[in-house]
């Protein structure tokens, strides 16, 4: 599907048929399109959009976000990736280890996901080496 221009988050750049590069649910994600564009909530910002929808309509669970926590959540990610948790944080955001004892299993799914997410990780890297 494309992404819808009729709602109030008014898209500027989409990724359109996203359902069908949605990781493991492709093809069969009920995310149908990505946008950045000006926020539904306050017209002077710009946000990040997954557009949900149900098969019959454009859902309300679609999650709109703050390009900056956009950012944050791929920093928070990355750090999350570390093979050995610690208490200390390793990024800006101050990350906290609340269950050192669940690590291996956060680890083990990224590890059993790779093939969805080192292709993503490996763009991300190299978008972010041409800003």
């Amino acid at each position: 599907m494309t992404v819808p221009e009729h709602l109030q988050h008014k898209p500027i750049i989409a990724v359109n048929h996203y359902d069908k590069k949605d990781g493991k649910y492709a093809p069969n994600s009920d995310a149908k399109a990505l946008s950045i564009g000006q926020a539904q909530y306050d017209k002077n910002e710009i946000s990040a959009k997954i557009f949900r929808h149900t098969g019959y309509k454009w859902s309300r669970q679609s999650e709109e976000l703050p390009i900056h926590r956009v950012l944050d959540l791929a920093i928070f990610i990355a750090a999350s990736m570390q093979s050995i948790p610690t208490q200390k944080s390793i990024s800006n955001l101050k990350e906290t280890v609340i269950a050192p004892e669940k690590h291996a299993d956060l680890l083990n799914y990224y590890k059993l996901n790779r093939k969805i997410l080192q292709p993503r990780l490996d763009e991300l890297k190299r978008l972010l080496a041409t800003l």
